[in-house]
């Protein structure tokens, strides 16, 4: 099952959590100094916010995948329209240890499918095995671009 994923920058973050704990009436599943994530069911969405640097606005959107398999159909259908930017195994990014793929659409928008394999003690690092061209993890561009939030 796919859950569908957004990511903002935000200039006050604890603000910014105040917010979305009212609109979504329920306590962030995490938090850290730089970051805040809820795994809403209804509607099915990890929606996750970060104070990084940057512009605020939308950082990202994408799907997170609850099996390996169905982040490999994902996959195979950006690889069939030759839209993978990037491919990430064993990513560790937005405090958790990802695979991923990355696109882009033709308005410059990123878009993230992954599947998280568990919880990490940092924001970012560095990629175990990167399976396509890549200096960094957390999205292609992203060494690239300061300030753009990772994830």
């Amino acid at each position: 099952m796919k859950r569908f994923h957004v990511h903002l920058r935000v200039a006050d973050l604890a603000a910014s959590i105040d917010f979305y704990r009212m609109l979504f009436g329920c306590e962030p599943s995490v938090v850290e100094s730089d970051y805040a994530k809820w795994m809403l069911d209804d509607p099915r969405v990890n929606f996750a916010l970060s104070q990084r640097g940057g512009a605020p606005g939308v950082d990202h959107l994408g799907f997170q995948v609850d099996e390996a398999r169905e982040l490999e159909a994902v996959g195979a259908r950006l690889r069939a329209a030759d839209a993978v930017a990037l491919a990430e195994e064993n990513a560790v990014c937005c405090y958790a240890r990802s695979d991923k793929y990355w696109a882009e659409d033709p308005q410059g928008v990123r878009w993230e499918s992954f599947h998280s394999r568990g919880r990490e003690a940092t924001y970012s690092g560095a990629c175990a095995a990167p399976t396509e061209s890549a200096t960094a993890c957390c999205g292609p561009a992203a060494a690239d671009a300061p300030g753009k939030a990772c994830c």
